[in-house]
């Protein structure tokens, strides 16, 4: 029987080289960062999206990471009412915002999205627990999926 970690590699793997890797960092570095999270895997017919939660309900994931063919994008499920100084967040619908990752993990880890993270989290009342092991479910396969590589 497969694992969820498996099949989490698995649609990983059909992407170019440099995505899968950028992949693989993004969600080990939000893992690290976010100790105890519910990962939610979809992979869906754009991307492949992976949610962090407090519990095993989509609707109170504070973010997201979704890998496209091209690019990666951070998203803040309640980011119009994040406070960003910086203005990084892009987006003005009435709740998610978000962010292309242009410089790979370097974005990821830039202290104006460290301080997103943790405004989403705190806005979630979310209590992170560091010693918290933390969860992989994969929650849809589309069996109609886009190209994964350019």
């Amino acid at each position: 029987m497969s694992t969820a970690q498996q099949h989490l590699d698995n649609f990983l793997q059909k992407y170019s080289p440099d995505m899968e890797k950028l992949g693989r960092s993004a969600i080990s570095h939000l893992r690290k960062r976010l100790p105890g999270a519910i990962c939610m895997v979809y992979d869906n017919y754009n991307a492949l999206a992976v949610g962090f939660g407090p519990d095993a309900k989509p609707s109170t994931l504070p973010l997201s990471i979704a890998l496209y063919p091209r690019w990666a994008t951070l998203f803040f499920m309640f980011g119009a009412t994040l406070p960003d100084p910086d203005g990084v967040l892009e987006g003005k619908g009435a709740r998610i915002r978000s962010l292309r990752l242009e410089d790979g993990m370097a974005t990821l880890k830039s202290e104006s999205v460290d301080t997103l993270i943790t405004a989403a989290v705190l806005q979630a009342g979310w209590k992170l627990a560091p010693k918290a092991k933390g969860e992989l479910l994969i929650q849809s396969i589309s069996a109609k999926q886009r190209p994964r590589r350019p």
